[in-house]
């Protein structure tokens, strides 16, 4: 099926925008291209993420979740135990549960929104 559109971005809800453009980008390799108090965008020259201030926001939490999901991110990675360092120490943090944790880690970006590690084969 053809389509008639492309992609230009993804948009996300954050409490602070900046502090997860600059989490992502560390954990891409990706430039900020914008970050002020209530939007920022990271990229890669053709893909581009955002995050938009909504205030009250607070993260879903995982595995229970007390509020509704609002976006989940997958991330292809050679090696689990060294994506998991390497994002932990970025900020991010690992819930105990983890389903399938010799395949993929769900772990937790600095707004408390799941996303996801997985090994590519």
């Amino acid at each position: 099926m053809t389509g008639f559109a492309t992609l230009a971005m993804l948009n996300m809800d954050a409490a602070d925008p900046g502090a997860l453009a600059r989490f992502y980008a560390a954990v891409l390799g990706w430039d900020v291209l914008h970050a002020d108090d209530d939007y920022a965008m990271i990229g890669d020259g053709t893909t581009n993420l955002g995050w938009g201030r909504v205030d009250g926001y607070s993260g879903p939490g995982w595995p229970v979740e007390a509020a509704p999901k609002r976006y989940h991110l997958d991330f292809y990675v050679d090696d689990l135990d060294k994506a998991e360092e390497r994002a932990l120490a970025l900020g991010a943090t690992k819930p105990e549960s983890q389903p399938t944790p010799e395949r993929w880690r769900v772990l937790l970006d600095p707004a408390g929104q799941p996303f996801d590690i997985c090994l590519k084969s």
